[in-house]
């Protein structure tokens, strides 16, 4: 047993080992900022854990830190077709009324991860690998799962759970090594076994947490791959995409780097053929054989098309975007344009060989970035031919003329794209943009005019709040341009930024009433937010103000 010094008031010595046990134990209740993250003990229920408005805070914080390094792709039609995948997996989930964020990242290690609030990341390297987009939705369906299952919520129970027992135990193992008979044992012997009991012990909290993730895999696979199919996508595709992260795998050698995914979600002979066992039983049980989700709880946040209506979804199949999507996404997380065009003529088959049309789409949209429009123009004109009143390739060539200078028919573009697509955002940030370019005052106050309907649903939007505040600066509407921009700002990670911005426009001496109103509630909602974040430690971002 442990023993104290036989010394009236002297201290108990505590082995080093022992230190370190308990150092480790606290870590457990701490995030991953070193904060002190232990929670009040409440309840056993995984949901009682963190309430939903505090899920929904980390959640949000999650995404703000993430666009603070410049992670977050932002682009409308990725996120759109992002969005409508999720919603449509989320219509013909389990729990349809949940709270969910989809989000695309920059960067092209394949993996994809869920935290708290539905907050859920997709990296575009996943995209790019993926040769469906029914394995794209597989990814998010599990993802979707975790969230559903409370698989965080209930890591974060079983850590509490989990300290105090673990820690007894080993803090038993040192003792029975310190009870050890000195005269028998040697000072470093007794080191050694007290050193073996902590490795032990750690052992021990290290299959524990294995076993749980299988679990966590496993039911995440389970009721995944029936929200797949109650999508429309083809259930066999989660196995697909688990047979090419296999083979990853497989080839790991060298320098190649083992994909990020298989570090987060092991991918097993058992679980691919488990996969595989589901979406057979799926298939052979027909339309009906996956358990439909609740009749009548649909989430009132859900556009139309993806509420599930009858034994099928909505208006559209899915798929139909997957390929330009992704070629869109191979341009927007390129290093930069060149770097684009330059893999694109990689990728290029045998002399004479035509690509496919998604692929002359990219190829035509990293030339347009990377400057050279005008080749670009005549492409995507041909497309348009082939695939008339599609979308991504109308804004490409409307952006295309724009870049190369012919306003003119640039303008009648967009306006009859807007005439005929009046609620789409990608449509008014697109036009808004290129107005923004003219530099003028006459096509500031028609950008103000374009973005105006998209105010109501676009204060934690970047995209919306940049082009906004552009169109306000050169309208003349300065403090409107300056709310705008320490939006902006707050958004993607500069909190600092935006509070200088938004105590610059309180010193102006003629603001009206709402005006001043507007910015001292602003002052006021994101100074708390600021000293919470000091107050842990957290540097908020600070970058060159804006103008």
């Amino acid at each position: 047993m442990l023993r104290p010094d036989s010394r009236p008031g002297a201290p108990v010595r505590i082995p080093a080992a022992l230190a370190c046990t308990v150092v480790f134990a606290l870590g457990l209740a701490r995030d991953a900022h070193g904060q002190d993250s232990r929670l009040p003990d409440i309840g056993s229920s995984a949901g009682e854990v963190v309430d939903p408005a505090t899920e929904a805070r980390y959640g949000a914080y999650v995404l703000y830190e993430l666009r603070r390094m410049g992670l977050v792709l932002e682009d409308p039609l990725l996120d759109g077709w992002l969005q409508g995948m999720g919603y449509r997996l989320v219509a013909a989930s389990d729990t349809p009324n949940q709270d969910f964020t989809f989000f695309m990242m920059r960067e092209r290690q394949i993996n994809a991860f869920a935290t708290l609030g539905g907050y859920i990341g997709v990296n575009s390297g996943l995209v790019l690998t993926a040769e469906s987009e029914g394995e794209v939705a597989s990814v998010m369906a599990h993802e979707i799962a975790h969230v559903s299952q409370q698989h965080v919520l209930r890591g974060i129970e079983r850590a509490k759970r989990d300290q105090v027992p673990i820690l007894l135990a080993m803090l038993g193992a040192i003792a029975a090594s310190q009870a050890i008979n000195t005269d028998s044992r040697t000072d470093n012997s007794r080191s050694n076994a007290s050193a073996a009991a902590v490795a032990g012990a750690m052992a021990l909290i290290q299959q524990r947490q294995i076993d749980y993730t299988r679990s966590n895999e496993s039911e995440a696979d389970r009721i995944g791959i029936q929200t797949l199919a109650r999508a429309g996508y083809p259930p066999e595709a989660m196995g697909d995409f688990f047979e090419r992260m296999q083979r990853a795998y497989r080839s790991n050698s060298g320098g190649y780097q083992l994909p990020e995914y298989l570090r987060t979600h092991p991918v097993t002979i058992t679980r691919i053929s488990e996969a595989r066992q589901r979406a057979a039983q799926l298939a052979a049980a027909g339309p009906g054989a996956s358990p439909s989700p609740s009749p009548g709880v649909v989430s009132p946040l859900l556009p139309d098309r993806y509420r599930l209506s009858g034994a099928g979804l909505g208006q559209q199949s899915p798929g139909d975007q997957f390929e330009w999507a992704r070629e869109r996404l191979r341009v927007l997380s390129a290093s930069d344009a060149k770097a684009a065009v330059r893999e694109y003529e990689a990728l290029a088959g045998a002399p004479g060989a035509r690509p496919s049309d998604p692929r002359r789409y990219g190829l035509a949209l990293a030339r347009v970035r990377a400057g050279d429009p005008d080749l670009a123009i005549g492409e995507f004109e041909e497309l348009l031919a082939r695939h008339p009143g599609h979308l991504w390739i109308e804004l490409a060539l409307a952006e295309a003329l724009a870049r190369a200078g012919r306003e003119g028919e640039a303008t009648e573009r967009f306006e009859r794209l807007l005439r005929r697509h009046t609620g789409s955002r990608a449509v008014r940030l697109a036009y808004a943009d290129v107005l923004g370019e003219r530099g003028t005052a006459a096509s500031g106050r028609r950008a103000q005019e374009v973005l105006r309907p998209l105010l109501a649903e676009s204060g934690d939007d970047p995209l919306f709040q940049r082009s906004f505040a552009r169109a306000c600066e050169l309208a003349g509407d300065l403090v409107r341009a300056g709310e705008a921009h320490a939006e902006a700002a707050f958004l993607t990670g500069r909190a600092i930024d935006a509070l200088g911005l938004l105590d610059r426009l309180l010193k102006e001496e003629d603001l009206d009433y709402y005006q001043r109103a507007r910015i001292e509630a602003r002052i006021a909602a994101i100074t708390p937010y600021v000293l919470e974040m000091r107050r842990r430690g957290i540097e908020p971002g600070r970058q060159p103000a804006g103008p």
